[in-house]
């Protein structure tokens, strides 16, 4: 799988791309918008991980050309903008998901293969557990099929379990997550947020669970 990995962070970059290739993922990488414009105008490749401030192109005016070219191309916008505007209008705009500063690398390589697994499918293979589902595009869960209502901080803790169903989360992994929301620092908010989505997730086919010392998991419900 190709990827393009277009951040002007040296150092981020370089970062990425390692991680991303010890993964067996082909990664090229561009340092500007200008030059992520001209690589996705004559290249293809199977998914774009895409910074918004870019230096001589913004990173939403690179997304708006791709997708005026007509490519479907994946692209995981991957930005320290804390505006819920600018998430939006790249969502708008045709981004299939975002992440925000700071962020774990497991966490992207959940997403790059949640994003290149419903390219390849060509269809609907959103990240889920039991009948839970996540819509990264439509930042929604669906459970049961009905849509799940959550606050903003529900949604980025029990984002953060979905993506890595089956294992472990750490507790600071979920404060940090919630820091970038301009949560509290308090780390024993997490047990709130916890609580308050396993009254929402009663009666369904999933459950959260608490690992001492280790942090949450998210798993199936057995009958």
């Amino acid at each position: 799988m190709r990827i393009l990995l277009v951040e002007d962070h040296l150092e981020l970059s370089r970062w990425v791309g390692r991680a991303l290739e010890k993964a067996r993922y082909t990664v090229e990488r561009s340092l500007n918008g200008a030059d992520a414009d001209a690589r996705l105008a004559t290249e293809r490749y199977d998914l774009v991980i895409l910074d918004l401030s870019l230096a001589r192109l913004d990173g939403l005016e690179v997304l708006r050309r791709l997708r005026a070219r007509g490519s479907r191309t994946p692209v995981l916008i991957v930005t320290a903008r804390s505006e819920v505007s600018d998430r939006v209008r790249g969502l708008d705009l045709g981004a299939d998901d975002y992440l925000a500063k700071p962020f774990e690398i497991d966490e992207l390589e959940a997403r790059v293969r949640a994003l290149l697994r419903r390219s390849q499918a060509g269809g609907d293979n959103r990240p889920a557990c039991g009948d839970l589902v996540l819509d990264p595009a439509g930042r929604a869960f669906e459970l049961a099929g009905a849509r799940l209502a959550l606050t903003p901080r529900e949604f980025a803790v029990l984002e953060s379990l979905v993506l890595r169903a089956g294992k472990a989360v750490a507790k600071d992994h979920l404060h940090e997550r919630l820091f970038t929301l301009e949560s509290d620092s308090r780390p024993d908010a997490i047990e709130v947020y916890v609580h308050r989505l396993r009254r929402k997730l009663a009666g369904s086919r999933v459950r959260i669970v608490t690992l001492r010392g280790l942090g949450y998991l998210l798993e199936e419900a057995k009958p």
